[in-house]
């Protein structure tokens, strides 16, 4: 048996209103002070400052990440399309031509040529369309109407997003001299080279770079054909009214000089800097080589040569 346990307890008392003596009593809502006009203005930017930042970034992953899946679909599209195109529509490679001009059948909105920069990795390809609207560059890299085609003498010029969209042209200020840029179409491959930069012009005879197997053709423009290509260097940043650049001679909007006098040129733009469209990255690059599409052929450019 357990024994009993006597309670010392219990014989003494306690009045509940003395224990509870020393216990406040907690406030009313009613006993609050009321809320300042600035304490309620200060909430109040609070918390529109809260939800803008919350609006802002919602548009900012929506830019960035969700408009580059929509993108790729659309690139997709467009790739398969050429790739239909050219494997129905069997064509035969011209001769060779120095004073050759593309017959490319060109519609707006639609791809007619694929680019590659191998220095950027074996996956970096896009097909090109025709037209440089907002629509146009959301499916990939748009080449400016009226502004020459692929191998032809004058300034094939091409516009792409850098941040968004899919944002081909993300790393276009990583582009050195002598990069090459490669451009297939139906029945030829181009493979242009950038430019010396203009840092790069005075000297470029004697830089060691220019003794390089990947430069040979490179050189600065003004010294190979005259002072009218002397702003034409490999890389500039201008602003977007600056249309002159992509002029048949960059710069020289109505200049008279033959096509066979013109360099064979191609030039790539984008927004600078990221997030922001105030200013325009503006690589030159000029044709070096060309070779015929066949069969299991690559240009040995696509390498990262």
């Amino acid at each position: 048996m357990i024994p009993r346990v006597e309670d010392d307890y219990d014989d003494e008392y306690y009045d509940d209103d003395d224990y509870y003596d020393d216990e406040k009593p907690a406030a009313k809502k009613d006993d609050l002070p009321p809320d300042s006009l600035a304490r309620k203005t200060v909430r109040g930017v609070g918390e529109a400052l809260i939800t803008m930042g919350l609006v802002v970034l919602l548009f900012v992953v929506y830019e960035v990440y969700v408009t580059d899946l929509l993108s790729a679909a659309k690139q997709e599209d467009a790739t398969a399309a050429l790739d239909s195109e050219w494997s129905s529509n069997v064509v035969t490679p011209p001769p060779a031509d120095p004073n050759r001009k593309s017959q490319l059948n060109l519609i707006e909105g639609k791809a007619f040529a694929k680019m590659y920069i191998p220095v950027f990795g074996n996956d970096w390809k896009f097909s090109v369309v025709e037209g440089t609207t907002d629509k146009h560059l959301e499916i990939g890299p748009g080449h400016y109407k009226d502004t020459a085609q692929p191998g032809e003498a004058g300034n094939f010029s091409i516009a792409g997003h850098r941040v968004g969209k899919g944002a081909p042209f993300n790393d276009l200020d990583l582009l050195e001299s002598c990069n090459s840029i490669v451009v297939q179409t139906q029945t030829q491959w181009f493979v242009y080279r950038v430019l010396p930069m203009s840092s790069e012009v005075q000297g470029w005879a004697t830089n060691p770079k220019s003794k390089e197997a990947a430069c040979a053709g490179v050189a600065p423009l003004s010294t190979t054909l005259g002072e009218v290509y002397a702003k034409t260097v490999g890389q500039e940043i201008v602003v977007p009214s600056q249309g002159e650049v992509i002029a048949p001679i960059p710069h020289q909007v109505g200049a008279t000089v033959p096509a066979d006098k013109q360099a064979r040129l191609l030039t790539l733009t984008t927004c600078h800097p990221r997030f922001s469209d105030k200013q325009r990255l503006i690589v030159h690059a000029i044709e070096t080589k060309s070779y015929p599409v066949a069969d299991g052929f690559v240009p040995p450019e696509m390498t990262g040569a």
